[in-house]
């Protein structure tokens, strides 16, 4: 492992500390934005809120994993192990987590939620449960 795969890995951690904290926050932020009136002062800051988090945080730290999860799989020869592959599954499924909160906050802008505070409050326990799937496959590799 050279110096760079260290920077490279630093990165990855970094971005994935930055992606999971918008895939808690950004739910618990639907789920009190749910509770406004559409059109009110209130639901306007949480339009606001929700955009910046997603596309200043959230979008650029999931590139980031990306690029950098790719990269050091295969600069550690591990692109093939089994464990390497069931956190691949786990980290589209955050991805489809992510895709499907960008797609709430469009319908939050647009003033056509659809859904309730509980609905929310479950979706914001899905990507705790996939991330103790990936750091148990990372740190145990048990297969």
């Amino acid at each position: 492992m050279t110096g760079v795969d260290l920077w490279i890995k630093a990165f990855h951690i970094i971005a994935i500390v930055a992606w999971m904290a918008g895939l808690l926050y950004l739910p618990r932020l639907f789920v009190y934005h749910a509770a406004t009136q559409p059109g009110s002062e209130q639901s306007e800051t949480f339009k606001v809120m929700e955009r910046r988090l997603l596309r200043a945080i959230m979008n650029p730290a999931m590139f980031v994993v990306w690029v950098t999860g790719p990269y050091l799989a295969w600069a550690f020869g591990v692109y093939l192990d089994g464990w390497l592959m069931a956190k691949v599954v786990l980290v589209l499924a955050l991805t489809w987590m992510h895709h499907a909160y960008a797609k709430w906050r469009k319908d939050f802008a647009a003033d056509r939620n659809i859904h309730d505070q509980r609905f929310y409050r479950y979706m914001n326990e899905i990507p705790t449960l996939l991330l103790i799937g990936i750091v148990i496959l990372v740190v145990v590799k048990p297969f």
